[in-house]
């Protein structure tokens, strides 16, 4: 791992499964002893929610299982991005192909698929879960541990 790295966790309006993973990685990162060289955010390809707190069923089962979201705000994602992050994924192929279509040529970070972290996984896309119910939340929740956990091994092993 360098000096620091930064992860940027982008979705579509950045109230829903962004700062569930913002959120539920910066837990799980707390507990590593280098914890301190890496720097976590997210953001939305779109504008709808900029400023706003993350949606409330999604900071709802966050707090069902432990995790702290209310004092994230919504931003926009912004070409710079690619050139800030070492790592910038996406919730969905959909957010991933918005991430694509503005991604400077000169930028040094590649988007990739959140979900593509995970070795054995059939998955490729977080569900969006703000037209659903309740059971979205914890789907995504899941999703959102299982590749941080393996997002944090990967880190770790170059610790």
């Amino acid at each position: 791992m360098s000096a620091s790295t930064r992860i940027l966790f982008v979705c579509l309006g950045n109230i829903c499964r962004s700062p569930t993973a913002h959120a539920v990685f910066e837990q799980r990162l707390a507990t590593k002893p280098w914890a301190a060289r890496v720097q976590v955010d997210s953001a939305g390809t779109g504008d709808w929610h900029i400023g706003h707190a993350p949606d409330k069923r999604a900071q709802a089962a966050a707090e069902r299982r432990g995790y702290r979201m209310a004092h994230l705000r919504a931003r926009q994602v912004t070409p710079d991005d690619f050139n800030q992050f070492d790592w910038v994924l996406a919730m969905d192929a959909d957010n991933l192909a918005s991430l694509q279509a503005i991604r400077p040529a000169s930028a040094k970070t590649e988007p990739r698929l959140f979900l593509s972290l995970l070795p054995d996984s059939t998955v490729t896309d977080v569900p969006d879960p703000y037209y659903g119910g309740e059971q979205g939340f914890e789907t995504v929740l899941d999703l959102i541990e299982q590749a941080s956990d393996a997002l944090l091994a990967m880190l770790e092993e170059t610790a």
